[in-house]
């Protein structure tokens, strides 16, 4: 049973707080596939993290909080009438006997994946180059955004990342590198190393807090899935800019890294996103942490589902 209760007037305020986070990007994406545009740099949201804009949009409580509603809650909040939810004496709640085994499973993996992060130094000097590696000798017809010109010739391109010290440490990134490009990298992370390789400073470690709390959905509760998504998408964008992609007309201004300045632009721009994520890190470990001792002991973490999107 829950033990705390949020007031209709608190969660109707943290509902529209929400709203304001994620919806006009969540709407945007589904007025763009209406039509059957896309966008380079904000697809990326509601594709290689699958999370659907409808459930993005939709507030819960996380479980173990109750909240204040009415029958007219009911009918405007469709969701609200859920079997995931129990209602009792004008309270509705998560009903905790449907968080099994497996969801209890994987919440102490995102713990155990989160208490790895936040007790390793970040590597501040990747600079982004997993982007430049995804397009480095690969031919036009190939290129994973066309239609989006490239800053530099694929000469310039090619010797600029031959000139740089490649050390990508994410999995979902490093996998969609062109074959050339893989010899180069320091490392050669995979899905069984995820656990020893994801650090701090990393754009898409720092975005796949979105993944992990969206993949614990409802039982997170969706300010702190809004919180992971507005960070993911601040890394999305900084990700792009830092690219080999000419987005200015889509008033995004690039980082060029194939310049001192630029790298060193990147650096305080990442460090600034780390901090944040460092954070919203530490919220998601402490609310999976109490996920996972529901319904009995905390289970070994061991490998958990881990699959990957189509990293861009």
């Amino acid at each position: 049973m829950s033990s705390v209760v949020w007031s209709r007037e608190e969660w109707q305020a943290r509902m529209q707080s929400h709203l304001r986070r994620v919806s006009a990007p969540a709407d945007a994406f589904v007025e763009r596939r209406s039509r059957g545009a896309k966008h380079p740099v904000h697809d990326f949201l509601f594709t290689y993290y699958s999370f659907t804009p409808a459930k993005l949009k939709q507030w819960l409580p996380p479980l173990g909080v109750s909240i204040e509603v009415t029958a007219d809650d009911l009918e405007h909040l469709p969701w609200l009438q859920s079997d995931r939810c129990v209602r009792e004496n004008g309270l509705l709640r998560l009903d905790e006997s449907r968080f099994g085994l497996r969801e209890r499973e994987f919440a102490a993996w995102v713990v155990t994946l989160c208490s790895r992060i936040l007790g390793r130094a970040g590597r501040f000097n990747c600079f982004g180059l997993h982007e430049w590696a995804m397009v480095y000798r690969q031919p036009a017809e190939e290129i994973r955004h066309q239609g989006w010109e490239l800053r530099l010739s694929p000469a310039e391109l090619a010797a600029f990342v031959e000139s740089q010290a490649v050390c990508c440490s994410h999995y979902d990134a490093f996998r969609f590198f062109t074959p050339q490009a893989r010899p180069l990298n320091a490392l050669q992370p995979d899905l069984d190393s995820r656990l020893d390789f994801e650090q701090s400073a990393c754009l898409h470690a720092n975005m796949d807090l979105y993944k992990w709390s969206s993949k614990l959905w409802p039982w997170t509760g969706s300010d702190l899935i809004g919180e992971c998504f507005e960070l993911a998408l601040a890394g999305r964008d900084l990700d792009m800019r830092a690219s080999p992609y000419d987005l200015r007309a889509m008033s995004l201004e690039p980082v060029k890294i194939e310049t001192p300045e630029g790298r060193a632009q990147y650096e305080r721009e990442q460090r600034a996103l780390a901090a944040k994520a460092a954070e919203v890190r530490q919220k998601l470990r402490t609310t999976c942490e109490s996920l996972q001792t529901l319904g009995g002991a905390a289970p070994s973490p061991g490998r958990a589902q881990q699959e990957g999107g189509s990293a861009e």
